[in-house]
């Protein structure tokens, strides 16, 4: 009685158990409620693969023409929503394959000849990456196109720059967006580099050591657009490396716009005053209605640890895996779609929220006169009289105490003060402890000279173009 009701059900691998898939395990085992984000992937594989097998004679030539005519139906079923994802067929190549045959009969099952389920997935997820890979490097390049905007107006506004939080030179606030876009120049190169290791071709592997058909396998490559083969069928099956690298490659990136958030989060706040982030990108408080929170920022630095636990969860997933595939790898998929999808709506909305910024010129640079921004200037100016550089450190140390007792900054002390501490100081030293000064004498390449800035803005528009 079981065998015959098990007979009844759609499972592919039904006919060596003897009794049926308990309700609970089906709840626990099933993929179908997430995977089903591949199956315009997984159609576009199964077409290749059936029409390598028509062209290799495998199957008949009307065998392929109703398995593209039934996925094709079944792809706009899907695309209109009308589509029914069935839990007893536990995943998104099951419920296709499934529907495949309910609509043309025979043909339907002859299509998943030479292959399994395991170099199947492994061919929808890397079909379903390099297409996100992409996504991703265009938002990258949108937010990259952002911060270009954003610095081409400030190549000439002074802020402090700062080490160990503290008030260390002068430097422009152009020049400080710029290392964000060289930061993301990086991530853009990281994605880049592992779509190279994407793009090679699962299918052909079959379950894990290939398969007696006389398939070609450098035809379904070719179909789909994969560079080559994964040439190794053990490998081909149960490796996720490309899955790790892409998502520590997110983590990377996160980690650059997480410690973007915690500077406009800083900015914003009354005690730096930098900055004004759109409302349309805060929040009030339910009890303080002076406050306006920075909650994309916030958050942004907050899904960064959500990210870099996807990454941990991946490499955990994989340590322990004897060859070949294991059902362990079921759990590559949802950290892998968070990933992309938390990546892709936090470029999307940053490169948004740069756009919505307002600087405060005046506190940027009343800021920089604080803390003595341009004493390594002054040790400089003392060099280039003649003072070795580590008597010009000392010199300049006793100045700023000196200053620091009387409560003002090098530039308002009077030079016949400062000749106390040398006498090589004249009256051209002004020159060099005003702001505009200091900045313009960084004058080189990677300088933060207004006229470095604007040529390094120029050279980035160039690279994306």
């Amino acid at each position: 009685m079981q065998k015959n009701s098990l007979n009844k059900k759609a499972e592919s691998w039904s006919g060596r158990f003897s009794e049926p898939v308990a309700e609970l395990v089906k709840k626990y085992t099933a993929s179908v409620g997430f995977d089903q984000r591949l199956a315009q992937f997984d159609i576009a594989g199964s077409l290749a693969h059936a029409q390598m097998l028509g062209a290799q004679g495998i199957i008949t030539q009307q065998d392929v023409a109703a398995i593209e005519s039934g996925l094709n139906e079944i792809l706009s079923e899907i695309q209109s929503g009308k589509f029914e994802w069935l839990l007893d067929l536990e995943d998104v190549h099951l419920n296709i394959e499934k529907r495949l045959t309910d609509k043309i009969g025979d043909a339907g099952k002859r299509l998943h000849t030479g292959r399994s389920r395991n170099d199947q997935v492994a061919t929808d997820v890397r079909l379903w990456l390099r297409a996100t890979s992409d996504d991703m490097l265009a938002g990258i390049n949108k937010l990259q196109i952002s911060i270009l905007d954003l610095a081409e107006q400030h190549a000439d506004t002074i802020m402090p720059g700062f080490t160990h939080l503290q008030v260390a030179q002068p430097v422009t606030f152009g020049h400080h967006l710029m290392a964000y876009f060289e930061m993301l120049k990086r991530d853009a190169e990281r994605f880049v580099d592992c779509r190279k290791r994407i793009n090679k071709l699962p299918l052909g592997a079959a379950a894990l050591a290939g398969t007696s058909y006389a398939i070609d396998r450098g035809l379904v490559a070719k179909s789909l657009g994969f560079d080559g083969v994964c040439e190794n069928s053990l490998d081909a099956v149960s490796d996720r490396d490309f899955a790790i690298e892409f998502t520590a490659a997110s983590a990377i990136l996160m980690t650059h716009l997480s410690r973007f958030s915690e500077e406009l989060i800083l900015w914003s706040s009354p005690r730096f005053a930098f900055i004004d982030i759109a409302d349309r990108f805060c929040t009030g408080s339910s009890i303080m209605p002076q406050k306006k929170n920075p909650d994309v920022p916030e958050l942004v630095r907050g899904k960064t640890g959500r990210v870099y636990g996807h990454l941990m969860g991946l490499l955990t997933l994989m340590k322990g895996q004897p060859l070949a595939y294991n059902k362990d790898n079921q759990e590559d998929k949802e950290p892998l779609f968070d990933t992309a999808d938390t990546l892709l709506i936090t470029l999307e909305i940053y490169a948004d929220m740069l756009c919505g910024i307002s600087v405060n010129k005046a506190n940027m640079r009343q800021a920089a006169l604080e803390g003595f921004a341009t004493a390594t200037d002054l040790a400089d100016y003392l060099v280039k009289k003649g003072l070795p550089f580590r008597d010009a450190h000392e010199v300049v140390a006793l100045a700023v105490k000196h200053a620091v007792k009387k409560g003002c900054d090098l530039a308002d002390l009077p030079v016949q003060e400062l000749q106390q501490f040398s006498k090589l100081i004249t009256d051209d030293v002004y020159q060099v402890l005003t702001l505009e000064g200091s900045v313009a004498s960084r004058n080189h390449i990677g300088g933060t000279a207004p006229a470095q800035v604007k040529q390094a803005i120029v050279r980035a528009r160039n690279f994306l173009n």
